[in-house]
């Protein structure tokens, strides 16, 4: 393991607002890096978020800095950021980088860098598939910027002197694109425990309540509606809690077809919710629903969202899809489903809504496992163990 005291600098994709990339793993990372006694710093590109431009804001001893946003078009814009970049990074002179998603301008500054300062290590970070199959499909990003992406993804981990991953997929991936095992760290994502856990205290709810915490994209919103259908049919007091907002406005055709099908009053849609009313509106519902299709994507992922639900300690139902299989345990701390199947997802929902006392146990089961096992100070040390393969053989 690398001594204490390493100055690490961690280049972000994007700002921290617009997405969970930053919130979710890399600021609670870099904090517990922190409290092992490092010194790490995020530098991020003012993507989407251009009002944070040229701030630096501190989160529990993180300094969390947006290079300026500077004003030249096209092909110079490029190479401003990816400069600005660069030259952030260099002026906090660290042992190593550790970059965020090989992709965008922070991956082309993770270029520049190796081009200027080779004896720099660097760490590369893949927590999603951004290519063919992955966001590339998924976003309206210019054809170029595709190419790029695609480009960068595999090209990226070849060059890093090691790799983390969140994702047993993405171990495999990246090990196809030429990365040797011994240079790959899996790091999936955690939580930071607290001791506030609300589930214990949650009341049952007159109506019984089943939340569905998602960015729509994972899985066919016809599925959910057949699933719910199936579910007020056996409870017709069950209520749908839906939080959050899809990327091509998904929701609209969910509350459409809930609509046709005759259950759009069994859904309760909030939309996205700021971050400070998130736990206590998740912790409210009685059962957390999380299906997903088997694509790659969704085997790639870190599943961040899940987590979040663990550390409530809500009951589950998830489809058995990637990482799933491994931060749940099936009838232990969660309930697994065929992906892709209303049928089994409403069976699922039903029996635990039937069953108060399984629910409770798979609740508790769900945050005790995302504690102990996936907490932020136990995962550091899996970076820990990345920046020694990075800076030099293992003894």
């Amino acid at each position: 393991m690398p001594s204490r005291g390493l100055r690490i600098s961690m280049l972000a994709p994007f700002g921290i607002r617009p997405k969970g990339t930053l919130s979710a793993r890399m600021l609670p990372l870099a904090q517990a890096l922190v409290r092992a006694g490092h010194t790490v710093s995020i530098i991020a590109p003012p993507v989407q978020n251009p009002q944070d431009a040229g701030t630096c804001v501190v989160y529990d001893r993180v300094p969390v800095t947006h290079i300026a946003q500077l004003p030249a078009p096209g092909p110079a814009h490029v190479a401003q950021q990816v400069v600005a970049l660069y030259r952030a990074v260099v002026a906090e002179r660290p042992d190593l980088v550790h970059l965020f998603k090989p992709k965008g301008y922070s991956g082309l500054s993770a270029l520049l860098l190796q081009l200027r300062h080779p004896a720099l290590p660097l760490v590369v970070d893949t927590d999603d598939w951004e290519g063919w199959g992955g966001w590339n499909d998924l976003l309206p990003y210019p054809r170029l910027a595709k190419q790029l992406f695609a480009w960068q993804e595999r090209d990226l981990p070849r060059r890093a002197n090691a790799v983390t991953v969140v994702s047993r997929t993405l171990e495999t991936q990246v090990r196809g694109f030429g990365v040797a095992p011994e240079r790959t760290v899996y790091l999936p994502n955690g939580i930071t425990p607290t001791t506030d856990v609300l589930a214990p205290l949650r009341p049952v709810n007159i109506h019984p309540t089943l939340l569905l915490y998602t960015r729509f994209w994972e899985f066919d919103v016809r599925d959910m509606v057949a699933a719910l259908c199936g579910i007020v049919a056996q409870q017709p007091k069950a209520r749908l809690l839906v939080v959050g907002k899809g990327e091509r406005g998904e929701e609209e055709e969910l509350l459409r077809l809930a609509e046709r099908a005759g259950v759009r009053a069994a859904i309760d849609y909030r939309g996205w919710v700021e971050p400070a009313q998130l736990p206590a509106l998740l912790a409210s519902a009685d059962i957390a629903l999380v299906p997903m299709n088997d694509t790659l994507i969704n085997r790639a992922r870190g599943l961040a969202k899940l987590l979040e639900l663990m550390a409530l300690g809500l009951p589950i139902v998830a489809a058995r899809v990637g990482q799933v299989a491994e931060y749940l345990e099936d009838g232990r701390s969660g309930w697994l489903v065929a992906p892709g199947d209303p049928g089994t997802l409403a069976h699922g929902a039903l029996q635990l809504l039937g069953d108060r006392a399984l629910a409770a146990r798979l609740g508790q089961a769900s945050y005790a496992r995302a504690r102990d096992v996936y907490s932020w100070a136990k995962l550091a040390m899996q970076a820990e163990y990345a920046y020694a393969l990075a800076r030099g053989p293992i003894p």
